[in-house]
C-alpha cells in the first residue's frame, strides 16, 4: 500500500468514516471537502531517526476563520483517529493542521463598485475582434479632449511639451507610427486599471452622437458593453436624445429591477429566442427613463414568450392573435391550470386561483400597455405612469415568462410532436 505521502485519500477516508460513526461531523466534513496536502517538515534523529510529515487541510479563508476556537479541537480530533490507522504502515509521524488555502486573486484589491480587469479587457477584446475604431469619425485628438485635459499629460516625444501634440504628430501627422488601438495600452489614460468611472465615461462617449452618429452601430455597441458590465453592478442607459440619437450614461443596475432582467436573460436562453433579448435590453434601459415604453416592451415580451412555447411544442396559432387568446392557448397546451387537484387536498383552491390569475396577469398587461404604455397618441393632458409602475408591470411579465417557461421544459415534448 501506497505512504501517505504518496496517496492521502485512502488515509483520510478512513479517518473520515470513523469521525462520522462517532458523531464528530464536523471533523469528517472537513476532510471530506478540504484539499490535502502532505510536506516533510523535520527529522528527528532519536532511535534510529523519524521523518516528521505534516498534514495540511486546506479550507476556504472565509471558512477558516469561521472555524475561530474549535479549530485546534477538530485538530486533534483527527490526529487522534489517524495515528491507529497509520502505526501499522509506517514509522513516521504526523500531524494535523488546518490551514487556509492560499490561491491567485489577482483582484483581492478590486472594490465593491469598481469594474474589474477582467472585464474591462473582455471589452477592449471584443472592440479589437472587432475592428471598432473607439474615436469614431473623430480624430483621436478630437476626441480624447472631450475626457482629458491633453495640455496637462505629458509627452513621450520629447519636441512636445504635452500630450496633445504627442498624439497629433503620430496619429495625424504620421498615422503609420501608432496602432489604431494604441489607447488601450497608454499608462496616461490608464483604461485597464485606473479609475471606474473614467472607463466608463470613455465607453459613454465612444458611443455618443457626435463620435458615433449611426444609431444601430451605437446600440450594437452598448449591448456588447452591457452584457460585461451588468455582473459587475453597472450598465449604460440612455440619459437623453440629441438630433433624435440616444446618448448614454452610465449607472449601477438597480437591485429590485436586476433580478428581474436577469432571470429574464435566463429565460430567453432556455428558449434560444434571441427577440426576447433584444427585448430585454430594450425594457431594462427604458425602465427608469420611459415607463410607457417598459410597459409596452413588458406586454411584448410576454407574447413573444407564448409565441415561441406555443411554435416549439408544434402548436397553431394565428398571426393576428392578441395576447388573451396566446395566453389562453398556452395554458391550455401546458394544463397551467391541472385538473385532478382534489378538493380536499389542503389549499387546492388557492393553487387553483394562483394559477389562474397567472394566466389572466397577461391580459391586465395588455390592458395597462393600451391605457399607459407606448404606441398610442394621448392628449395634451395625459400624465404617465411613473417608474415604480414600471417595475411592477416588468415584474409580473418576468413571474409570468419564469412559470411558463420552467412549465414547458418539464412537461417536455408535446404529444403532437
Amino acid at each position: 500500500m501506497k505512504s501517505l505521502a504518496e496517496d492521502p485519500e485512502s488515509y483520510l477516508a478512513t479517518v473520515s468514516e470513523m469521525l462520522t460513526a462517532e458523531g464528530m461531523t464536523d471533523a469528517a466534513e472537513i476532510l471530506r471537502t478540504s484539499t490535502p496536502r502532505v510536506e516533510e517538515t523535520g527529522y528527528d534523529n532519536w532511535n534510529g531517526g523519524t521523518t516528521i510529515w505534516t498534514i495540511y487541510l486546506l479550507v476556504d479563508p472565509t471558512f477558516y476563520a469561521q472555524l475561530g476556537a474549535s479549530r485546534e479541537a477538530i485538530e486533534e480530533q483527527i490526529d487522534n483517529r489517524l495515528k491507529p490507522v497509520l502505526e501499522r504502515h509506517t514509522s513516521d509521524w504526523y500531524g494535523v493542521k488546518i490551514t487556509p488555502k492560499v490561491d491567485p486573486r489577482p483582484e483581492w484589491r478590486h472594490a465593491k463598485g469598481d469594474v474589474s480587469r477582467p472585464t474591462r479587457q473582455n471589452i477592449i477584446d471584443g472592440l479589437k475582434i472587432d475592428q471598432i475604431a473607439w474615436s469614431g469619425r473623430l480624430e483621436d485628438v478630437e476626441f480624447l479632449q472631450r475626457l482629458y485635459d491633453l495640455e496637462s499629460l505629458p509627452s513621450y516625444d520629447s519636441r512636445f511639451k504635452n500630450a496633445s501634440g504627442d498624439i497629433w504628430q503620430h496619429r495625424v501627422n504620421n498615422p503609420e507610427d501608432w496602432p489604431d488601438d494604441w489607447i488601450y495600452d497608454d499608462s496616461r489614460f490608464d483604461l485597464l486599471k485606473g479609475p471606474t468611472e473614467t472607463f466608463l465615461r470613455f465607453l459613454c462617449e465612444m458611443v455618443h452622437p457626435v463620435v458615433r452618429p449611426d444609431r444601430n452601430e451605437a446600440l450594437k455597441l452598448v449591448q456588447h458593453f452591457n452584457d460585461q458590465l451588468r455582473p459587475e453592478g453597472w450598465h449604460l442607459v440612455e440619459e437623453e436624445k440629441i438630433a433624435g440619437r440616444p446618448r448614454f450614461v452610465a449607472k449601477p443596475v438597480q437591485v429590485t429591477g436586476g433580478r428581474s432582467v436577469s432571470r429574464a436573460r435566463s429565460v430567453a436562453d432556455a428558449l434560444d429566442a434571441g427577440w426576447m433579448q433584444k427585448e430585454i435590453e430594450r425594457l431594462e434601459n427604458a425602465v427608469e427613463r420611459d415607463p410607457a415604453l417598459a410597459i409596452g416592451t413588458a406586454k411584448e415580451l410576454v407574447e413573444t414568450c407564448c409565441k415561441s412555447i406555443l411554435s416549439k411544442r408544434g402548436v397553431d396559432f394565428s398571426r393576428k392573435a392578441d395576447l388573451p387568446e396566446l395566453t389562453k392557448l398556452l395554458a391550455k397546451e401546458l394544463k397551467l391550470v391541472p385538473e385532478g387537484i382534489s378538493d380536499e387536498a389542503k389549499g387546492a383552491e388557492t393553487i387553483r386561483l394562483i394559477l389562474r390569475n397567472l394566466s389572466a396577469l397577461t391580459r391586465y398587461l395588455a390592458e395597462l400597455r393600451g391605457l399607459y404604455g407606448s404606441g398610442h397618441g394621448r392628449d395634451g393632458k395625459h400624465r404617465g405612469l411613473e417608474p415604480r409602475h414600471a417595475r411592477l408591470a416588468v415584474g409580473a411579465a418576468v413571474a409570468f415568462i419564469d412559470f411558463v417557461t420552467d412549465t414547458h421544459h418539464q412537461r417536455g415534448p408535446s404529444q403532437k410532436d
